[in-house]
């Protein structure tokens, strides 16, 4: 009776076990596929479909998600290697890389990890194009080196199922000597540009102060020929005045002999200015060596002309 009862335990245990596994795989059947994601589907080993994101119910015990892909944008960091430039200088470089699933199916079944794949294929590429290039250049041309593995990866991604966004290089560390020599070469370079533009800063002054000096004289030796100019100018005019005045004044001397009595005022005048000169020669400390006909005043006149239009 007892080992009934226990048979009995058994069978129900046993059917009960079945009927939770197929509630679970009930459960499980049904699957609610979130936005940018894809659920990969496998029916009996076999790939069966893609499921998008919404509601979806697969069949029990023979149908199973296999592969779950996110499809946003992901960021991988590649980490530091070590490699040698053209002019063999050791130097460790590491980057990331912007990738995104665009194709579930074959990054699926394309490659066996596609995230593995896309690192080992961004380093191999950087070292080989950081064999080209000189270790200067390397710190120069760090675009060159991101669109080269880009390239590499985009061609390669078009059978893993992925896309590769860009590639960026966060650190190239070279060792500890190179370091410094470029830190010495930096400062003698920033101290060769500052002596460089402090003696363009002289040359500048100079220039600008001779530049002044010379816009000073310029400015000097103008006003000066203006000055001169002026007085040129005003002198000219002095003479042509007094010219004008002299023959003014001796056309209206000629005009005054000419009238009725003039030649008797010019005689009277001539000897009153004789009279003068003659006073004036009367003194002790004057020694005068003159002609013997000095004191004749009408051989003077009859010497400028005189005596005879006065009579």
């Amino acid at each position: 009776m007892i080992a009934g009862v226990d048979k009995d335990l058994i069978v129900m245990a046993i059917w009960g076990l079945i009927f939770a596994v197929f509630v679970i795989k009930l459960l499980q059947s049904i699957r609610l596929v979130p936005t940018k994601s894809a659920y990969v589907v496998e029916r009996l080993g076999k790939y069966h479909s893609t499921l998008d994101a919404g509601f979806h119910a697969l069949v029990p015990f023979v149908d199973k998600v296999a592969y779950v892909h996110d499809l946003k944008e992901e960021t991988i960091d590649v980490p530091p290697q070590e490699c040698f430039s053209s002019d063999e200088v050791n130097v460790e470089v590491d980057g990331v890389i912007y990738i995104s699933v665009v194709d579930p199916v074959k990054a699926s079944y394309g490659v066996t990890d596609y995230r593995y794949a896309a690192i080992q294929l961004a380093q191999t590429t950087t070292r080989s194009v950081i064999g080209t290039l000189e270790l200067d250049r390397t710190f120069e041309e760090r675009d060159i080196i991101s669109a080269k593995v880009v390239e590499v990866l985009d061609h390669a991604g078009a059978t893993w199922g992925i896309r590769v966004h860009r590639y960026e290089i966060k650190n190239i560390t070279p060792p500890e000597t190179v370091k410094n020599a470029m830190e010495m070469q930096v400062n003698a370079e920033r101290e060769r540009r500052a002596l460089l533009a402090k003696s363009e800063g002289d040359k500048q002054s100079k220039i600008n102060r001779s530049e002044g000096i010379k816009a000073e004289m310029i400015n000097l030796s103008e006003g000066e020929m203006q000055k001169r100019i002026n007085e040129a100018e005003g002198r000219a005019e002095e003479i042509l005045a007094i010219a004008k005045a002299t023959s003014e004044s001796i056309e209206a001397l000629a005009e005054v002999i000419s009238a009725p009595g003039g030649q008797n005022a010019l005689r009277m005048q001539l000897a009153e200015q004789y009279l003068k000169q003659l006073d004036g020669l009367s003194k002790d400390s004057n020694r005068v060596i003159l002609p013997a006909n000095m004191v004749d005043f009408d051989s003077w006149m009859d010497n400028i002309g005189l005596k005879d239009k006065v009579r």
